[in-house]
């Protein structure tokens, strides 16, 4: 088992905000990506982080969204698609996003609308 998968959320999401951030994205724009992702509203966001949910309990209690599998590309050096294990597939896929956002790519194509 991955140390990811029980590491908390919350110990990783300001790196996620301060990495968008960096960039000229803003927190309410990370925050839709990852709504997008997990079906998790604000209110379920803030929940999650409060309560020190790791990855592993975070994604068990996320509804993916059924476009999730477009995520594609290279996380690490590693295709997203080709992840076999499906917790580290989804972390990816969150990983994946949130480049696409630091990078400046429209909501809308990271949205995968």
């Amino acid at each position: 088992m991955s140390r990811i998968f029980t590491t908390s959320v919350a110990s990783v999401y300001p790196l996620y905000v301060t990495k968008v951030e960096r960039k000229g994205r803003t927190k309410a724009e990370l925050d839709r990506v990852i709504e997008w992702l997990t079906g998790f509203d604000d209110t379920a966001l803030r929940a999650h982080l409060a309560a020190g949910t790791t990855f592993e309990e975070f994604f068990a209690a996320a509804h993916l969204h059924p476009r999730s599998a477009l995520v594609t590309g290279v996380v690490c050096g590693v295709r997203v698609e080709e992840v076999e294990d499906p917790l580290m597939q989804q972390i990816r896929y969150l990983d994946k996003l949130v480049d696409e956002l630091a990078k400046g790519r429209p909501m809308d194509k990271i949205l995968r609308a």
